[in-house]
């Protein structure tokens, strides 16, 4: 299957700047196609403005420009296009932000442009998402850590790639904490979706997608879940094609 996507777990790492740690491997995820514009989908990004949810829309185009710009690209964000669809028809490269993912799905059904991403993928765009934009390239929103602020027609997404990805995976428990661990949430999801697996996306990693192909990249493992199975853990550098077929 033609695609080629960059999923990355998370934009910033503790202490370090927005979209710090990913910027390397954005720029050569770019270098080398002759694409320098890139179609932004900003719909997870609520409650950066109080004036309006536009307005939210605005500061997070703003802000990713901020940072592409340093790299040679340039961002033009979906929401002032008279013709969404048209707009992902026309590009060449898509990123879509983190934030709050049922409000990106839902946002994403409502305008029509989740076949016409998907398609547009398909045909040859290059594709990379943070976060809510890793989750969104999976079959269907189901494990996202997010809360349901909105309601999408479907929690179907792009199905760019067959598993799940569960973005910002962690280990921890904490003292004192006594709700279910992040694990504990995936088993629960893997209970009533026995086929499906399920990548334990760790911040600062992210999957390099190229067709067939999937190297882990960035500095943390990868831990994979199967239902009935231990978990499996994969180093930065693995080849986890296999996750394709």
């Amino acid at each position: 299957m033609k695609r080629r996507l960059l999923l990355i777990s998370n934009s910033t790492n503790y202490g370090e700047a927005y979209l710090g740690w990913p910027r390397g491997h954005i720029q050569e995820f770019m270098d080398g196609t002759g694409v320098r514009d890139i179609l932004f989908v900003p719909y997870a990004g609520v409650g950066l403005s109080d004036e309006s949810l536009q307005k939210s829309y605005d500061v997070y185009e703003a802000k990713v420009q901020q940072v592409f710009a340093e790299l040679g690209l340039r961002i033009h964000s979906i929401h002032h296009a008279p013709d969404a669809v048209e707009a992902v028809k026309n590009a060449k490269a898509i990123a879509v932000g983190g934030g709050n993912t049922f409000h990106l799905v839902a946002l994403m059904h409502k305008l029509g442009i989740m076949e016409a991403i998907r398609s547009r993928v398909h045909e040859g765009a290059h594709y990379m998402g943070w976060s809510a934009g890793s989750n969104v390239a999976c079959p269907s929103l189901k494990t996202t850590n997010d809360m349901p602020i909105a309601e999408p027609a479907s929690f179907d997404c792009l199905g760019l790639i067959p598993f799940q990805i569960n973005p910002h995976y962690l280990d921890a428990n904490p003292e004192g904490h006594g709700g279910e661990t992040r694990q504990q949430r995936i088993e629960e999801f893997l209970v009533v979706n026995r086929k499906m697996v399920v990548a334990g996306l760790r911040e600062a990693s992210l999957l390099w997608i190229e067709d067939d192909k999937i190297e882990l990249k960035g500095s943390k493992p990868m831990r994979l879940f199967r239902f009935g199975q231990e978990p499996q853990e994969f180093e930065p550098g693995s080849d986890v094609g296999f996750l394709l077929k």
